[in-house]
């Protein structure tokens, strides 16, 4: 049994420490620095703001990645090389936003696909009052890192908003795996008909084994590839994820599939040459990017107007 609590309900004697009001955090070796926000106080904050203007955004997705990976994968493509740019360039980071647009991932209702996705007005707002309150503490540079492709197709009008009203620099730093095989040749294997930078591959399939192997389950899945959705017709093609199909060997229009009408598993490519050797490579890789972009960024001036965010309630 559970012994009596001590504690009583009186309030402790005020005390006044004039010290303790002024004192700022003594400065830690980079080593020991807290990077997230979310586990700074104001005083740490305000440090961060005295050495640069630049902060970090990492978004995510919560969507099916197949029979083999979890809904997390595009959440850990971005979050890790992230939190290694940010002390490769000595930058402060936001906690990842796990969630994202991902409206084609939702199997049918009733049936589990993991999928948690926002609508675009909706995700739209979440960055922008991310960003507008990230601005009103006094950064000046916001650098969303998304680990997930079609997050690209909604966030334009937040970022527009937040550029004309304030002045901040703000963009989206592509940490997802569609972009990887411009720069990982001599990483990844699978040739381009084995699409290693598409969904559940050999680039996002690696990302999670080097993350925790216990998460990635090859026995369930094979290879698998897309098609034109039945639908169509024999004449329409696709060859990839992206939301075209290819007509008389071109990509000539853009139509709104759901992912599971161009492929039957959620995979789109060739995991199997997979290796964490590979995903750790990536991941650094990655973050030696993002750290070199950054400190360019740094040497772009940027004058902020508008910083107060007066209109945070509704």
């Amino acid at each position: 049994m559970a012994k009596p609590s001590t504690e009583t309900n009186e309030r402790p004697e005020k005390t006044t420490n004039s010290k303790a009001k002024t004192r700022v955090p003594k400065k830690k070796a980079r080593e020991e620095r807290v990077y997230n926000l979310y586990h700074c106080g104001y005083l740490e904050v305000r440090e961060w703001l005295k050495e640069t203007d630049i902060v970090m955004v990492p978004l995510g997705s919560c969507e099916q990645h197949g029979r083999h990976l979890p809904v997390c994968t595009d959440g850990v493509a971005t979050e890790i090389p992230v939190q290694r740019a940010a002390r490769l360039a000595q930058v402060p980071h936001t906690p990842l936003i796990w969630f994202g647009y991902s409206p084609q991932h939702l199997h049918k209702a009733g049936i589990g696909s993991g999928t948690v996705t926002l609508r675009a007005e909706i995700y739209q707002s979440v960055l922008y009052d991310v960003a507008r309150c990230l601005i009103h503490n006094g950064f000046n540079k916001i650098v969303f890192a998304t680990g997930h492709t079609s997050n690209m197709k909604v966030v334009d009008p937040a970022l527009r908003a937040l550029r004309y009203e304030t002045g901040a620099f703000v963009c989206v730093f592509r940490n997802d795996a569609e972009a990887a095989p411009a720069f990982a040749t001599d990483i990844i294997e699978n040739p381009p008909n084995e699409t290693p930078g598409w969904h559940g591959s050999e680039i996002e399939t690696s990302e999670v084994l080097a993350f925790n192997k216990d998460l990635v389950h090859l026995e369930r899945t094979d290879k698998d590839f897309t098609h034109a959705p039945k639908w169509l017709g024999k004449k329409f093609s696709k060859v990839n994820g992206s939301p075209y199909v290819i007509y008389n060997g071109m990509d000539v229009a853009w139509v709104p599939m759901d992912h599971q009408e161009y492929s039957d598993t959620g995979l789109i490519g060739n995991p199997f040459r997979a290796t964490a050797e590979k995903g750790e490579r990536l991941f650094q890789r990655k973050a030696e990017i993002l750290a070199e972009f950054l400190e360019e960024l740094k040497k772009v001036k940027v004058t902020v107007k508008n910083r107060s965010y007066d209109r945070r309630t509704f």
